[in-house]
């Protein structure tokens, strides 16, 4: 069996999850280093590299390619309802009307804390990014 390697570095848990399961679902096995770490003591970071995504080394190039087509093709799309009781926001999506939207908070953010109020949003339905003040 082949050594580990670094493949992927995250500022959050979240994003390095998800790149996990989208591997494991395309038969490739990795694992997450330092989440534990990073999330109780999130100024650690740059201490130990970031949170980071590890594949063995003889599936680096399939891994890459996996993650760039997910990126590319949004294949494995979010199955989400187009709207939802008790939104958090009172708005809607301006491309297709769904209540199903979330704040992007990755520009006003360090390490997955954010610091400032962003006006950018995005809809879980159709991927719209639109701001709204």
């Amino acid at each position: 069996m082949s050594d580990l390697v670094r493949f992927k570095f995250y500022e959050t848990a979240l994003e390095a999850n998800r790149d996990k399961q989208i591997l494991a679902e395309n038969g490739i096995n990795s694992f997450i280093a330092n989440e534990q770490l990073i999330q109780s003591d999130w100024l650690l970071s740059q201490a130990v590299g970031g949170i980071q995504l590890q594949v063995f080394e003889e599936d680096l190039e399939k891994a890459g390619k996996v993650l760039q087509d997910y990126k590319d093709n949004e294949q494995y799309s979010l199955e989400v309802e187009h709207t939802i009781e008790n939104p958090e926001f009172d708005f809607v999506c301006p491309k297709c009307g769904s209540n199903h939207i979330y704040r992007d908070d990755r520009a006003t953010s360090f390490f997955g804390i954010s610091f400032l109020t962003s006006h950018k949003f995005v809809c879980y339905y159709c991927g719209n990014e639109f701001t709204h003040e």
